[in-house]
């Protein structure tokens, strides 16, 4: 694709010093969006796993504990018959005490504030429980119960990951025409300045192909200098927001870590925009050239 010799002083251009600057900006915005959408498709496989397939129960405080206990009877009843259900857990006042700290802090105890008890229900692989069907039984026998579909919350947490990751994929796209417009800009601006050269080169037996392949490899050196700058700029963002991410609860964020696969993608960004932009520089040569000569 590219002469390992070049027969056209284009290391003299000054309008292409400016090029592996604004490709090591096109990969540092790469590598973001890229980063960006690998973590959102880690924390939607570690949702589904976690809730999918499972709801709750809440049985809202009585006047007395005996009602209490009654009422917790009747809704480990109804879901002991329900043929759906596989499983269910209710959280001890240990559990319910730890869901609140983030809120309430550590020193809070159940007797302070009316706690609803919570069963967590975990139902049979590919079993359709109508949660609506669930919350009319329960509610006849129990007042002020709440069903929490946790399928539901699932479904538009998946939505909103699809609709950034579209976003960022449109973002790619317009990264790639951007390096593909400087590319071809630098290309035709050294084709003029070269002119004279490359009519020599024609008249020695040079083709268009050889002519373009100097182009080419300029541009292939330039956009790895480029991309290798754009990753030494990414690298420390990403790490840095992989630590603040690490820092955080894991009932908020789940622990996301990368495999060396995800690292290689991340990687290969600087190698892919330098072959855009020398695919780029050696075809826009050869349009170019069809015309002048």
């Amino acid at each position: 694709m590219f002469a390992r010799r070049s027969d056209i002083p284009l290391d003299k251009d000054a309008h292409s010093q400016f090029l592996p600057w604004l490709i090591a900006f096109m990969v540092f915005l790469s590598v973001l969006a890229v980063a960006g959408m690998l973590t959102l498709e880690l924390a939607a496989r570690k949702w589904d796993r976690g809730i999918s397939g499972t709801l709750s129960v809440q049985i809202i405080p009585a006047e007395n504990s005996r009602a209490d206990e009654l009422h917790l009877r009747e809704a480990l009843n109804i879901l002991a018959r329900s043929s759906e259900v596989a499983r269910y857990e209710t959280l001890s006042e240990k559990s319910l005490l730890k869901l609140l700290e983030p809120w309430l802090g550590s020193n809070i105890q159940t007797g302070d504030l009316p706690v609803p008890q919570i069963i967590e229900v975990e139902l049979k692989p590919g079993a359709g429980l109508d949660a609506a069907g669930l919350t009319k039984r329960l509610s006849a026998r129990i007042p002020g119960v709440v069903v929490d579909d946790y399928q539901i919350w699932l479904q538009k947490f998946l939505r909103l990951i699809r609709t950034i990751e579209a976003v960022a994929t449109a973002v790619l796209f317009f990264i790639a025409l951007a390096t593909i417009g400087t590319v071809v800009f630098t290309t035709r601006t050294g084709l003029a300045i070269h002119r004279d050269a490359i009519e020599v080169l024609h008249l020695i037996g040079a083709e268009d192909r050889y002519v373009a392949s100097q182009f080419a490899g300029r541009a292939l050196i330039l956009g790895l200098k480029g991309g290798i700058f754009g990753l030494m700029l990414a690298g420390p963002t990403v790490f840095a927001i992989a630590y603040l991410a690490r820092s955080m609860d894991d009932t908020v964020m789940p622990e996301l870590i990368f495999t060396i696969w995800h690292w290689g993608t991340l990687a290969g960004l600087a190698g892919a925009v330098a072959i855009i932009a020398m695919m780029s520089a050696y075809f826009t040569v050869l349009r170019m050239l069809n015309r002048m000569l």
